[in-house]
């Protein structure tokens, strides 16, 4: 009988444990979002190069050589005549499936306005 009522008073404060934290769990949501009126939202910190974290700054520096190199390249880098050659054909063959023309260059598309001829009043 002792040993369950101790089961018992275990589970009960489980229980109990359990309710609050799923309570917690429930309002912290709504309470994250509750603001003051009247405070002043502080200015975002503006970062500069000097305050990255080293891997950030390599990162940054990656992406301007990548960027340096394709402008004088024209395109992709480290291309090999292999991906041109693929590349010529895979444009050709989309240009005989599509009718020609240049599939470098966004289409120019064209909407008309309808034309509306008024009706005799009935």
């Amino acid at each position: 009988m002792a040993t369950s009522l101790l089961r018992l008073g275990r589970a009960g404060a489980l229980k109990c444990v359990q309710l609050e934290s799923w309570g917690a769990l429930r309002r912290a949501p709504a309470a994250a979002l509750c603001t003051k009126s009247g405070e002043s939202k502080k200015p975002a910190k503006k970062t500069s190069i000097t305050q990255l974290d080293p891997i950030q700054k390599l990162f940054l520096d990656k992406i301007r050589e990548y960027s340096a190199k394709s402008r004088s390249s024209g395109g992709l880098v480290d291309a090999g005549p292999e991906y041109q050659r693929s590349l010529s054909e895979e444009v050709t063959r989309l240009q005989r499936l599509y009718g020609g023309g240049d599939l470098t260059k966004f289409p120019d598309f064209k909407f008309p306005e309808p034309k509306f001829e008024e009706g005799a009043p009935k």
